[in-house]
């Protein structure tokens, strides 16, 4: 344990906060100075996360330090960190993320531009950026799931994050407060699409 787990529980618990990992839903990651990646255990409720609940594994996916059961979805958190160089992964479900994640599957991305707010994602200096989110089928076969994902993202190189099907919002970032203001971005961005979509 050190100042990675400690930042990555202070981060677990302001989303369950903000009402993006209530109860048992989501799971975050971060990666430590050893290159382990510290993950949330699995069905824990997150507003109660302590440092003992965290659980290392290496970048094959086996555990290497702590006691708690891994997250069914460890593999989704090894794997961007490999293809996009992440040293943290935050996963959300929102009802707004939700929402969209299933109104807009059938077209497999989500895109978003015109809005001041995209500039709070890393390297975007305008608001006529065009964020393209994919989307991928929700699955519990979770190597099928990581080959989807792992797809969409190669399609979608410029992406910040990434939908899952009526399952919720992956982002990342080169440190937990970059990953977690892409989640506030991102979760802003739904809202307006979404009241947009409803007309109010």
């Amino acid at each position: 344990m050190g100042a990675i787990t400690s930042q990555l529980v202070s981060v677990v618990r302001r989303l369950h906060a903000a009402g993006l990992a209530t109860g048992t839903g989501g799971n975050c990651s971060a990666v430590d100075e050893t290159g382990r990646l510290w993950i949330t255990g699995s069905g824990l409720d997150k507003g109660a996360v302590a440092e003992t609940d965290l659980v290392a594994v290496n970048a094959a996916g086996s555990v290497v330090a702590g006691t708690a059961r891994p997250s069914a979805e460890t593999s989704i958190h090894v794997e961007l960190v490999r293809v996009r160089d992440a040293r943290a992964v935050l996963h959300v479900h929102s009802v707004w993320n939700t929402i969209l994640s299933q109104r807009f599957a059938a077209d497999g991305e989500l895109a978003i531009t015109g809005f001041e707010m995209l500039k709070g994602l890393r390297g975007v200096t305008t608001h006529e950026h065009r964020e393209v989110v994919p989307i991928v089928a929700n699955s519990q076969d979770m190597p099928a799931l990581v080959a989807d994902i792992r797809r969409a993202l190669a399609s979608h190189p410029g992406a910040h994050g990434i939908l899952v099907a009526g399952h919720g919002l992956t982002t990342w970032g080169s440190d937990l407060a970059e990953a977690h203001r892409h989640v506030e971005i991102f979760e802003f961005l739904f809202e307006v699409v979404g009241r947009q979509l409803l007309g109010r």
